[in-house]
């Protein structure tokens, strides 16, 4: 949300001194305009009357008399304590740090009391209180906000009006007039002012409304401009793109000649995800304006093969491709992948992480600028300042959540206007799609490579974990494969999870003595990492006790347990990655989520969401509900807006009515020259920067 012309120092306003202000600032509010968009948390309806003996029903509202004062405690600690009673019960106001009381409540006093009782030494007792005189206006429905230490909600309160009394004048609607009538929503100084201070519960819902909807709306507008700047001509280069991208046009049919000569090798058919999925990419592909382009699919439905028939067509087309992996285990593992499936073809592939020796590496970067590589896998080395491509055509960013816009936009300039294609293995929600990738195409592989066993998951109790262990021991004994994956790679004293480290001595001396274990984890030299990998997927390891290092990218089809020892200290999607390591051969797999025999019942519920749930779509949505947007892996990056009312979760109805509009106004003017979209465009001038990312602060 966005206050024009706002920007005023709070120390403007009365009673908002150098002491208040630096107070202020541990809010994150500087300016009038962003004291205006600390929204309340919740609001109090005070018109509704609690009586004293009710104060187990909510919160009480009465009006009391002052009976008697008392103190308890010595020196600093010394507390007031006042008694007070109305026609229904009396009750004991704690005055922790309000002295000040004793001179406004004598004995024989009738103010109005409002707070949050509770019964403790056998009385009726609050030290959660407002009481104002009966004498006062009555304020009949109160903001309550988000605090601080050293700031009260009365003196917020106040704070808040002088900043409405100040800007009157200068709050202008924001939404196009045709929106508000519509929708039938406030004008924007009564909303601003209602959503503090409303008259009614029901200018108070209206106001929310007006003020969501704003947020949301400025929110599209934003994703639609960069789509619009990368598909309609926006921005200067972009007939030089268009030029650029038909120069190397292949006539439009469903696969390329040399992708049916990788279908032709595969032993096995493409699902109809992944087959849509191709076909897709290579219309985006045909097109005169790079493709961008999400690709969604669960853990094992085949994203990276669809990834590979991507870069064949690029191949045909004269060009490069780069595929980015966030790991170099995971990096080199697409590489060996990439050149059993595709060198056949005649396709030239390389590897390239920091760790390359330096002679290997000069002979590397010498063949990317001559255009003797065709795809190169690797991480973020991909982007080094002296990596040059002679012309690279497609980005491919695996596991895309865990790099940065600003790592992408690296690797992007490396060529002139290269295709990306960013792959996802954990399913972004429909709600948080329309935000943070609002300005992608989606493509989504929601099947399964027919024949894969769905993974058995079972939840235990840390104190019963020895059965785990035991079944366990059958599965090694059967020649199988287990990983046990802890949240730590060390312990301390005063920590109580298990970790990487110890327990694998534990396992390989008392748990497992007759079975090989490695340890891995992220502090292990990546020829190590790499060493210990290849004897797993050999099968010359039988157990890897490991963090989550192995979330991506590991595929061993003979490991069939996953245990993952304090599963509530890991997030949905990570647990169901972790999941997805096991179950990708022809024996049943085993998951095993061990959590604390002290585990909360929100806890449980977390759990049982993946007990219950193998889709990774519906495990996401779950997630999200749970945890919030700005909690979800892959999406707490720089460059972000914060949401100030406006939930994409909750409001996804709003948010999909809010995308029509902005849409429909970018598409019939983008450059945005209609007076009516004039004031979005300037009100844009003023929005905070704009990333890949979207967090909601309420």
């Amino acid at each position: 949300m966005f206050l024009r012309g706002l920007k005023d120092s709070v120390r403007r306003l009365k009673g908002a001194g150098p002491a208040a202000a630096e107070t202020l600032a541990r809010l994150g509010i500087s300016t009038i305009g962003g004291l205006l968009c600390h929204y309340p948390r919740d609001w109090e309806d005070r018109s509704r009357h609690v009586p004293l003996k009710d104060w187990q029903s909510g919160r009480v509202c009465t009006e009391v008399e002052v009976l008697t004062q008392d103190w308890f405690g010595f020196g600093r600690m010394k507390t007031l304590k006042v008694y007070v009673e109305d026609e229904s019960a009396r009750a004991c106001l704690v005055c922790f740090n309000r002295a000040f009381l004793e001179r406004q409540l004598k004995p024989g006093t009738r103010c109005r009391l409002f707070g949050q009782f509770y019964y403790k030494y056998g009385e009726i007792q609050s030290s959660a209180f407002d009481i104002e005189p009966v004498s006062g206006a009555i304020s009949p429905i109160l903001p309550v906000y988000p605090l601080t230490a050293g700031l009260s909600q009365g003196m917020l309160r106040k704070l808040v009006g002088r900043a409405l009394d100040f800007s009157a004048s200068s709050l202008e609607d924001e939404l196009p007039e045709s929106i508000i009538v519509r929708d039938k929503l406030l004008k924007k100084p009564v909303a601003i002012r209602a959503i503090h201070f409303p008259a009614s519960m029901e200018e108070l819902q209206k106001a929310r409304k007006t003020l969501i909807y704003e947020e949301l709306f400025y929110l599209e507008v934003m994703v639609g401009k960069r789509a619009l700047a990368r598909k309609l001509g926006v921005r200067n280069e972009e007939k030089e793109i268009s030029a650029l991208h038909s120069s190397f046009l292949i006539p439009n049919s469903s696969f390329s000649p040399l992708q049916l000569r990788l279908l032709e090798r595969l032993p096995f058919s493409l699902t109809p995800g992944q087959d849509g999925a191709v076909k897709e990419i290579n219309n985006d592909m045909e097109s005169p304006y790079p493709m961008a382009r999400l690709l969604q699919g669960d853990v094992g439905s085949g994203k990276t093969l669809v990834s590979f028939l991507a870069a064949l067509k690029t191949v045909e087309q004269g060009s490069q491709a780069a595929l980015m992996a966030p790991t170099e285990l995971l990096a080199r593992q697409h590489a060996e992948n990439a050149a059993r499936y595709l060198e056949p073809l005649g396709i030239r592939i390389a590897f390239l992480t920091g760790n390359l020796k330096a002679n290997g590496r000069s002979q590397l970067l010498k063949a990317l600028a001559a255009g003797e590589v065709d795809l190169v896998a690797g991480t973020h080395a991909l982007f080094s300042r002296d990596v040059e491509y002679r012309n690279l055509a497609l980005v491919v960013v695996d596991e895309q959540h865990r790099f940065g816009v600003v790592q992408r936009q690296a690797i992007m300039a490396k060529g002139r206007f290269p295709n990306l294609l960013m792959m996802s293995a954990t399913p972004i929600p429909r709600s948080l799609a329309l935000t943070v990738f609002g300005d992608l195409d989606v493509s989504v592989i929601r099947d399964m490579p027919p024949g894969r066993k769905e993974v058995k998951t079972h939840l235990a109790r840390e104190s019963n974990e020895g059965k785990v262990y035991d079944f366990v021991r059958k599965e090694l004994a059967a020649g199988r494969q287990a990983y046990f994956v802890y949240p730590l790679i060390e312990g301390g004293d005063e920590n109580e999870l298990k970790d990487a480290v110890s327990m694998a001595d534990r396992l390989g001396s008392e748990v497992f003595p007759g079975f090989s274990l490695a340890l891995l984890h992220s502090k292990v030299d990546e020829e190590d990492k790499r060493r210990i990998m290849d004897s797993f997927r050999r099968g010359e390891i039988k157990i890897l006790a490991a963090t989550s290092v192995v979330e991506v990218g590991v595929d061993v089809p003979n490991a069939t347990c996953m245990v993952i020892e304090h599963a509530e200290r890991f997030g949905l999607a990570a647990l169901h990655q972790l999941r997805g390591r096991v179950g990708r051969g022809e024996d049943q797999a085993y998951c095993f989520l061990v959590y604390s025999d002290t585990l909360t019942e929100d806890g449980k519920t977390r759990l049982k969401v993946m007990l219950e749930n193998s889709d990774g779509f519906v495990i996401a949505e779950e997630d999200l509900k749970l945890r919030g947007p700005g909690q979800i892996a892959g999406i707490e990056q720089s460059g972000y807006l914060t949401l100030g009312i406006a939930d994409p979760v909750r409001d996804a109805a709003e948010l999909v009515r809010a995308r029509s509009d902005a849409f429909a106004i970018l598409e019939a003017d983008p450059a945005m020259q209609k007076a009516e979209h004039r004031l979005i465009a300037r009100v844009l001038e003023e929005a905070p920067p704009f990333g890949d990312v979207i967090t909601a602060t309420t």
